[in-house]
């Protein structure tokens, strides 16, 4: 992965210390080497040039990984490694399992970077397509995927937290509800009587037939007791009557016993003619001379009757309303009225009947018996005045009392009875299942806005909140990630193929797409061979199709590789500060590729802050060597030690000049005076005249041909149209190498 932030120009000065790593048991050899900004390494196999590679790996990420694995075998201490830097604090220094600090900027292209981003052996798995995922990106489109993948991680931790805040809250107070519809139930001011009504309809419901049946409610009553109106009927008497003749005639009857009034007030009913005429209706003899008929007749006259009349008729209504009978109704009445009320209070609001009929019946009886006495007083003495006593007005008010607390109740119940009607009306078409849940409802929201649940609620629903903050932003996140994406992954794949048409490759890529999924984003691509696309990733072809292990050979896969990285590079920001270091990028590369590669790491050493490219393969250094500036370039070489490696300086000019240049300037300074004849000399000539004739005449001179066959070929097309030398120069060729002419006999003859 490339840098993710802006850095200060640093490059690394020298490898100054390496101890127990690889085969570096104690080197500081490298100290005293300074390193240029195109830096390029020699080591044989297994000197220890990958060592180096996962030390810079190492020194750019700061995972320490790569070297503790390395730690040299047959030693119990830890590595330790020092390197020089430019542009900040001089020293990097990895000790006790950790480094001081880090290179962000190094980027390394090696093995590891081509199992990590493109394929490990043949197959592209899972892990390569997610790292090319992040290397497509760059350092902006890490820190954008960074900050998705922050705000998910964000999210994970919403929902871990709201589980547990969710198994706090007591199932058994839930019911049927799950956490969310809990917790969103809204708050009930008269939740109890809601429950208590919906209690109510449900059993409705549940018994529909037998509130159908039962009855409602029956008016109740207690007869009244007119005490003002007996009061005043036992007050009435005869005003015409003299006092006197009332007094002689209370005085007689008086003398008569028990009911005396009513046996005369009987007799003289009887008397049917006049006074004047008239005969006792006992003794037969005439009464008109008797003082008492005349007061009798006064006495009991129709004035009288009346009274008797109203007295009895008064006595008997109140006799009659006030029976045993009508007491022991009104006790049923009363029961009725409870049982009643037993069942309806089940679907309804009924009044509570709390009456003790047997007080109400003893104190009824106490008032009748007491009305009744004054009455039948009354009724045997009527033009007596009758005062009702203290007792029986207490009686009568007793109850009078029970009365209006029957006739209150009554009331009551009357207005229960419109509830009747309702709860009828609601039972005959009720829905037992909806009526049910409306109790587990009543009763959730009773629980869900207890004291204590209410917190815990509170508690989850603020974290529920905090969850949906997170996810507008892992929304936004993702929308700036997208966007990012649609316009780096098209680049990107353009870059790749423009790299593959420098190296003549014969595929390219297409569709580089990036791929969303729960675990990190991935991406796919398809390897465009003859126009025919191979799927990498998502559907890659059955087992004995062509697929990337079949069509692409080592030598493209490596291509492919570093066309990956170099379009990575191109692509970061950072790009002028970055330290490269390539390892072996040539492995199985064809002539044409390794130029095209040495070319580039030309290039680009003049346009970072540095480059180190480690190798085992000498021409390929050289040719980055040659024509690279030489003031800003340097050699070195892991060279054999009695313990292992070390680090010693390679002339890359001696091993850049070819064996055509060395016999050239074999012959310069002969021809300069400055050389002894001398075989080796001789053994020049030759191969040098050989070498110029194939670049001047490549046509007739091709791989292989001696000099004796192209004088001869020369000597044949003289004159004609395809003469090759003319005939001054092939007599001078021909006077120089004689038939049958060694090497030393051409040297000779030519001086």
């Amino acid at each position: 992965m490339l840098g993710t932030r802006m850095y200060m120009m640093f490059v690394i000065q020298r490898l100054h210390f390496l101890r127990n790593v690889g085969h570096f048991e104690a080197v500081s050899a490298g100290a005293q080497i300074p390193l240029a900004r195109l830096a390029l390494l020699h080591a044989e196999n297994g000197r220890g040039k990958t060592t180096l590679t996962a030390i810079l790996r190492s020194l750019g990420s700061g995972n320490a990984l790569p070297i503790s694995e390395r730690r040299r075998l047959g030693t119990q201490d830890a590595p330790h490694v020092v390197l020089e830097c430019t542009g900040g604090p001089p020293q990097a220094m990895f000790q006790n399992g950790a480094w001081n600090r880090t290179l962000g900027q190094i980027v390394v292209f090696d093995d590891v970077f081509v199992a990590e981003n493109v394929c490990a052996g043949l197959a592209v798995g899972a892990e390569q397509r997610q790292n090319l995922h992040e290397l497509i990106l760059g350092a902006q489109g890490v820190q954008l995927n960074k900050a998705l993948r922050d705000l998910v991680d964000q999210i994970e931790a919403h929902n871990a937290a709201l589980r547990d805040k969710a198994d706090t809250i007591p199932a058994t107070e839930r019911g049927s509800f799950t956490v969310d519809q809990f917790c969103a139930l809204p708050a009930h001011a008269d939740v109890e009587p809601a429950i208590a009504d919906a209690k109510r309809n449900l059993a409705a419901a549940r018994e529909q037939e037998p509130i159908r049946l039962q009855p409602a409610f029956t008016a109740l009553a207690m007869p009244a007791m007119d005490l003002a109106g007996t009061v005043a009927l036992l007050d009435r008497h005869l005003a015409d009557l003299q006092a006197d003749a009332a007094a002689r005639v209370h005085q007689h009857l008086a003398t008569l016993g028990p009911d005396g009034e009513g046996w005369v007030a009987d007799g003289m009913r009887r008397i049917h003619e006049p006074i004047a005429a008239a005969h006792c209706p006992f003794c037969a003899q005439g009464i008109a001379g008797s003082p008492v008929i005349q007061h009798y007749e006064a006495y009991f006259s129709e004035a009288y009757d009346q009274l008797k009349q109203t007295i009895d008729a008064t006595l008997g209504a109140f006799e009659a309303a006030h029976s045993g009978d009508v007491i022991a109704a009104f006790e049923r009445s009363i029961r009725i009225a409870t049982e009643r009320r037993g069942f309806w209070s089940r679907f309804c609001d009924a009044p509570e009947i709390n009456l003790d009929t047997a007080t109400i019946a003893q104190a009824w009886q106490g008032a009748r018996d007491a009305v009744i006495a004054a009455l039948r007083q009354k009724a045997n003495a009527p033009l007596e005045r009758i005062a009702v006593d203290e007792a029986a007005r207490a009686a009568v008010a007793d109850y009078q009392n029970y009365c209006d607390q029957v006739a209150a109740l009554s009331q009551r119940l009357d207005t229960a009875n419109a509830l009747i009607v309702g709860v009828k009306q609601r039972a005959a078409g009720a829905n037992v299942a909806t009526l049910a849940g409306e109790v587990t409802r009543l009763e959730a929201t009773r629980a869900r806005h207890g004291a204590a649940t209410a917190a815990l609620c509170a508690a989850y629903l603020a974290e529920k909140v905090a969850k949906a903050q997170t996810e507008g932003q892992r929304d936004a996140a993702r929308t700036a990630l997208e966007n990012y994406r649609a316009a780096i992954f098209p680049a990107y794949q353009a870059g790749v193929n423009e790299y593959l048409e420098r190296f003549q490759a014969s595929y390219r890529l297409a569709n580089v797409q990036p791929i969303n999924q729960r675990v990190g984003s991935t991406c796919n691509y398809q390897v465009m061979i003859n126009n025919v696309p191979v799927p990498v990733g998502a559907n890659e072809p059955a087992a004995g199709q062509p697929s990337f292990r079949t069509t692409l050979s080592a030598g493209d896969r490596n291509t492919l590789a570093l066309a990956f990285f170099f379009a990575s590079l191109d692509r970061n920001p950072n790009r002028a500060q970055a330290i490269v270091v390539i390892d072996d990028p040539v492995s199985s590369l064809d002539d044409h590729r390794t130029l095209t590669t040495v070319q580039h790491l030309r290039r680009l050493a003049a346009e970072v802050a540095q480059v180190i490219v480690l190798s085992h393969n000498k021409p390929f250094l050289c040719r980055i060597w040659e024509q690279a500036d030489a003031a800003h370039r340097c050699a070195l070489q892991v060279a054999r030690s009695p313990t292992g490696s070390t680090l010693v300086v390679w002339d890359a000019n001696q091993d850049s000049i070819t064996e055509h240049d060395r016999r050239h300037s074999r012959l310069r300074g002969f021809a300069a005076g400055q050389v002894q004849a001398s075989r080796e000399i001789a053994q020049a000539v030759r191969p040098t005249l050989e070498a110029f004739l194939r670049v001047a005449f490549p046509e007739f001179f091709p791989p292989g041909t001696l000099l004796g066959h192209f004088r001869n070929n020369c000597q044949q097309r003289l004159g004609g149209p395809g003469e090759i030398l003319d005939a001054g120069d092939v007599q001078d060729l021909s006077d120089r190498i004689p038939k049958n002419c060694s090497p030393s006999s051409l040297f000779f003859k030519s001086r």
